[in-house]
């Protein structure tokens, strides 16, 4: 059956910690009981404030978005970017380019985008530490609802 991935031990789910698709991820993975991390800005830096320490995020050593953005897509397998729209744009765009010098794999998802091709991407690429990447809810509002039911649906313990 290929319409899930079928998460393991080791699987983890990694973000940034901004509000919108990154803090969605981490909080189903916190309600799933997928082990989940990665890395924030220094001083735990997002755009609605300090980053709880429910979010179990290790921070660079600069407060800037990109290291933390860079280093996320460097220590996963692959990454899923989130956004509203067709086109990346933003912080959405650093992420696929970070991707690419990296040789890392890294897909679009947006609405529309089935579940089954983010189950069957995470498959193909044996994903054991999966980056959630995307856009904040302030500019894609709803974001955070649409990385819910994507990886409710495509990922199962």
């Amino acid at each position: 059956m290929d319409d899930v991935f079928v998460t393991g031990d080791g699987f983890m789910v990694v973000a940034g910690g901004q509000a919108g698709a990154d803090r969605a991820a981490l909080d189903f993975a916190i309600e799933q009981g997928i082990s989940h991390g990665g890395w924030c800005p220094k001083g735990r830096k997002s755009e609605d404030g300090t980053l709880p320490d429910r979010y179990w995020l290790k921070e660079t050593p600069a407060a800037s978005y990109l290291q933390r953005t860079e280093w996320n897509v460097r220590d996963s397998d692959a990454t899923l970017i989130f956004t509203l729209d067709d086109k990346l744009d933003g912080g959405s765009k650093h992420t696929a380019a970070f991707a690419d010098s990296l040789g890392k794999p890294w897909l679009h998802v947006r609405p529309g985008v089935h579940p089954k091709y983010v189950a069957r991407f995470l498959a193909r690429h044996g994903v054991k530490i999966l980056n959630v990447a995307g856009k904040r809810e302030s500019s894609a509002p709803g974001i955070g609802e649409l990385v819910r039911q994507v990886l409710s649906q495509a990922l199962q313990r």
